[in-house]
């Protein structure tokens, strides 16, 4: 007899000991023939004996904190509220351009008209300072803050819900993505294989970024620092860094060796491919015995850059121009709250600085007790979240304040110089007011023909950078000017590869948790395993060590990790709402917590959440529709980056990249509705005997346990 073993999870024990959540039960038919349904019963999941657990409660939080808590707090967070909530409310630094026959004269003045001066005593620099950080942690006055407002709403609506989804379903069954939605149906295995897919794409192109931090922190180790300055043939500075700059020069030419398209890759760069396969035997060596090796080293990771981040915080209270960086980064936009696009980009923020979808929140929560207060840990975590991303647009703002400073500074000694060579000035240590006098009397015509240049604050500041631009190029040119600048850059990228390797850890844990989800790997030892994984994504990632390395990092993460995990973080909802049971699931939480979730977490989790994650899908594909794709690429002789379009094969790959990520969800779906699917060999003849099964799901199981003769 056949009794449709073909729908038995992939996670199911064999025939001697079923797997949590699932029990499968060996039922000859009775005689005298005839069909026979086998019942569907309630029961209790069973926690898996030999599974991993945290050494203690202060593990798991830092393992999470240093999961969620990633890069994008400290290189996207910041341009987003620059972008969407930032900008002069005060002119800093006024440019008048006054119609003079078609012709511009530039005006110039160093006081604010809001009447105080850039330049005043540090004690004044505090107090700027410690007003804004005052303000910004009163979110109930949100309306001064545009982009905080969408942040904080997104946060409430759809970050905080689906996380205690993740989270709680993980320590409720204590499996990972596969075996957790395996065991709510089925059908719905493709949604971890999804995850565990996107997720590996993901972990491609991460450690290319680790790889990034360890060759700026090898080279930060001494004096003066390589991109502080131009190098030189024969006397005479190199043309591509005359026409950029010493920073932009290091990232482009020196580090990656950039070349001019994403066609053209210019061959394997042997010294980041070095760093690549240094960078991947340090994650294995991290990962390889799961959380009891991980776990250790998240007390590191996690609370490394808090410190960095508080010593940056301390030092930018003593900078020239820092408090210029905060106002133009907090003075508020309250237009742009009339913007799809930003409240687009708030909740594309929230969603991926909390790692939802990968399964890896899945997999921290199963390492916890069955009794563990999920609910204020997600409260906790996102708290923390929060506040680190605002706390680092603080200090990465203040630093950037001062480096924008000094570059004006640099741009007026500039300018007394050819006011001096054209006797307009006495010296250079004329007044700023014997200097604006001066500036004044400037004609048109000497101002473009003598090389004079604009000295705008303003312009400086809204020069916004995120990502490796922020990371490698702006801020790098910060680090230059401080004193001592081989400690500071030092410490800041150690604080980079602190974040990184905490997501980097808790990206693989979420991978490897799935793989081990499946019998035939259990039998494999974690690090025989694991070091496959590493060696696979180290040679797939050597795409990344070319010319075009940065051009194909950024297609990734464009493509590979957005429309899959937005997908993948919807079916999730629907899945624990609409076929585990919104009721069941409430009671779980209640059961393990003590606490019933209320009216927020109902209407968030069955009707908002969904809605959200939606539009967030809708809204991006139709932006790549509209949208020809683009990248920046490496122009060497005009020493900048230029928009080019992807190549129609690029798209190919692209379009492929997001097929492969997606796919898993409907075939395993017709293949288990159809019953073709059968790769669970170790489970013979019997019958699914599924636990908590709602009202919800009973129609679907409906057909799940036929018995055929």
């Amino acid at each position: 007899s056949r009794n449709g073993h073909e729908l038995a999870p992939l996670n199911a024990r064999n025939n001697r000991t079923a797997g949590p959540g699932v029990t499968i039960v060996v039922s000859p038919s009775p005689q005298g023939g005839g069909s026979h349904r086998n019942s569907i019963v309630t029961g209790a999941v069973d926690a898996t004996e030999d599974r991993a657990a945290w050494s203690n409660k202060m593990q798991f939080f830092l393992s999470i904190i240093g999961y969620s808590v990633g890069l994008g707090n400290i290189w996207r967070f910041p341009y987003l509220c620059q972008q969407n909530g930032g900008g002069f409310a005060t002119r800093i630094v006024g440019v008048d351009d006054v119609n003079m026959g078609g012709k511009y004269k530039h005006q110039q003045t160093l006081i604010s008209e809001a009447g105080f001066e850039l330049n005043a005593e540090k004690t004044m620099h505090i107090l700027s300072i410690l007003i804004f950080w005052s303000v910004m942690c009163v979110l109930v006055d949100g309306y001064r803050r545009a982009f905080l407002i969408p942040f904080a709403v997104m946060l409430i609506l759809e970050g905080i819900p689906l996380f205690l989804i993740e989270l709680g379903m993980g320590q409720k069954m204590r499996l990972g993505s596969l075996g957790v939605w395996n065991t709510i149906h089925p059908w719905l295995g493709g949604i971890g294989i999804a995850s565990c897919i996107v997720t590996f794409f993901v972990a491609l192109y991460y450690n290319v970024i680790i790889t990034w931090c360890f060759y700026y922190l090898f080279n930060s180790v001494q004096s003066p620092l390589p991109w502080s300055y131009c190098p030189e043939v024969n006397g005479t500075i190199v043309a591509e860094c005359a026409k950029s700059s010493e920073t932009a020069y290091f990232w482009y030419r020196t580090t990656l060796d950039a070349a001019p398209n994403i066609d053209d890759n210019g061959g394997l760069k042997w010294w980041i491919v070095i760093l690549l396969l240094f960078a991947w035997i340090i994650v294995f060596f991290i990962v390889m015995k799961g959380i009891q090796s991980s776990g250790k080293v998240v007390y590191f990771t996690s609370m490394f850059p808090y410190v960095v981040l508080t010593i940056f915080f301390i030092k930018g209270l003593t900078l020239k121009g820092a408090s210029a960086g905060l106002i133009h980064m907090y003075t508020p936009k309250v237009e742009k709250l009339l913007q799809p696009t930003v409240w687009l980009d708030a909740a594309t923020q929230v969603f991926y600085s909390f790692g939802l979808a990968f399964g890896s929140l899945i997999a921290f929560g199963s390492y916890n007790p069955p009794k563990n207060n999920c609910v204020r840990d997600v409260i906790l975590v996102s708290v923390a979240n929060a506040f680190t991303a605002i706390y680092a647009s603080v200090v990465i703002f203040s630093i950037l304040g001062f480096k924008a400073m000094a570059n004006v500074d640099k741009c007026v000694n500039m300018n007394k110089e050819i006011l001096v060579h054209l006797g307009m000035l006495s010296d250079m240590n004329a007044t700023t007011e014997q200097y604006e006098a001066a500036y004044k009397n400037v004609s048109n015509a000497t101002f473009h023909s003598s090389g004079m240049e604009v000295c705008s604050l303003e312009e400086q500041l809204d020069q916004a950078a995120e990502g490796t631009g922020l990371a490698f190029i702006v801020f790098t040119q910060a680090i230059v000017e401080l004193p001592g600048a081989p400690f500071w850059a030092v410490i800041f990228f150690l604080m980079l590869l602190a974040l990184g390797l905490g997501s980097q850890i808790g990206i693989l844990e979420g991978m490897l948790c799935t793989i081990f989800d499946i019998d035939i790997f259990k039998r494999i030892p974690k690090q025989y395993v694991t070091g496959v994984v590493c060696v696979t994504c180290f040679f797939v990632g050597l795409i990344f060590c070319t010319g075009a390395g940065e051009y194909w990092l950024r297609l990734f993460d464009s493509f590979a990790g957005t429309i899959g995990l937005v997908l993948v973080a919807l079916l999730e909802t629907l899945a624990v709402m609409y076929v585990y049971g919104h009721k069941k699931f409430t009671q779980d939480i209640e059961d393990m917590t003590g606490y019933r979730p209320g009216l927020y977490w109902q209407i968030t989790w069955r009707f908002l959440g969904p809605l959200l994650m939606t539009v967030i899908l809708i809204s991006s594909l139709l932006f790549m529709v509209i949208n020809k794709p683009e990248y920046h690429a490496w122009n060497a002789d005009e020493g900048k980056t230029v928009k080019e379009p992807y190549p129609d094969w690029v798209m190919v790959i692209a379009g492929l990249m997001i097929t492969v990520g997606v796919l898993p969800m409907p075939v395993v779906f017709i293949l288990r509705r159809c019953q073709c699917l059968k790769l669970d060999l170790d489970i013979h003849q019997g019958a699914i005997r599924r636990i908590d099964t709602t009202v919800s799901t009973k129609e679907m199981m409906g057909d799940v346990d036929v018995s055929y003769h």
